[in-house]
């Protein structure tokens, strides 16, 4: 049996992930938020998962039966954590005949981190929840913000991407892939972008989300071009975005195949590599 399926209506969707230090899980109807579970698990992930899932369906009031999905985080972040929330993920589409959506930890992380730095509702972006955040575009003229999610992967290592917000959009857009990159290397290059573009072109904050206690002082690196426009935030991943970042993938692209979905057990560049080599 094949889990794959087309686009289609999603009521009811179970989400979660596990490819950070942070346990979310989330229950999605309409794509409104019905219950959340959010635990630190220090990345001992196997000991709860299964347990918050059924304490967040509990408190939705809804039956495994009901559900119409099932969505999981499939990295990149902790192989182990990964690999735990897409067996649960298979498992449970494969027992119940459900489409499974494989999504971006990443992604989810940077739509919560960009939400709590810039005081928006996550649920829509686009939507300034205060006048502080309706005013979040005045460092410049784009109206865009950059957003880099990070989790650390230690030896001066993220697994990191780069995304827009803001300028009225609900929701993250990608402008480059999830990897783990060398964070010295990854924040010359995104000077160097920003170096490229001219002040009313440069985007209204930059915003480095998520694991960044480690990063912080590489990030720190952009704040003489970038002045109050860079923002450093530590940001723990919440059930409430990966749901959303669920029904968006839900929303958008069928499911994916049960047995072919797998973690995203991204590596680094051969160029990157060899450097990281060279700097033992």
């Amino acid at each position: 049996m094949s889990n794959e399926h087309e686009v289609r209506p999603i009521r009811r969707l179970l989400a979660f992930d596990t490819s950070t230090s942070s346990l979310a899980v989330a229950v999605m109807e309409d794509g409104k938020l019905l219950a959340e579970r959010n635990i630190r698990a220090e990345r001992n992930h196997s000991a709860y998962l299964v347990g918050a899932i059924g304490d967040a369906l509990a408190a939705a009031g809804i039956a495994k039966a009901a559900l119409d999905g099932v969505a999981v985080g499939v990295g990149p972040g902790s192989y182990t954590g990964a690999r735990i929330a897409v067996t649960t993920a298979k498992t449970l589409a494969w027992a119940l005949h459900l489409p499974v959506y494989g999504l971006s930890s990443l992604e989810a992380l940077a739509w919560g981190g960009f939400a709590q730095g810039a005081g928006l509702d996550a649920a829509n972006l686009g939507v300034p929840t205060s006048p502080a955040a309706a005013s979040a575009g005045a460092a410049g003229t784009s109206g865009d913000h950059w957003v880099i999610p990070l989790v650390d992967a230690r030896r001066g290592q993220a697994y990191t991407a780069l995304f827009a917000a803001g300028a009225g959009r609900p929701s993250p857009e990608r402008m480059e892939p999830d990897a783990v990159r060398l964070m010295a290397d990854w924040t010359e290059q995104l000077g160097a972008r920003l170096r490229e573009l001219t002040p009313a072109e440069r985007p209204a904050g930059v915003w480095f989300v998520g694991e960044t206690g480690q990063h912080a002082p590489v990030a720190e690196s952009l704040r003489p071009l970038l002045g109050e426009a860079l923002h450093v935030i530590p940001y723990e991943l919440e059930g409430i975005t990966v749901g959303l970042a669920a029904v968006r993938r839900a929303r958008t692209a069928g499911g994916d195949e049960v047995h072919a979905l797998e973690p995203n057990y991204t590596q680094l560049a051969e160029a990157e590599a060899k450097r990281l080599r060279e700097r033992r």
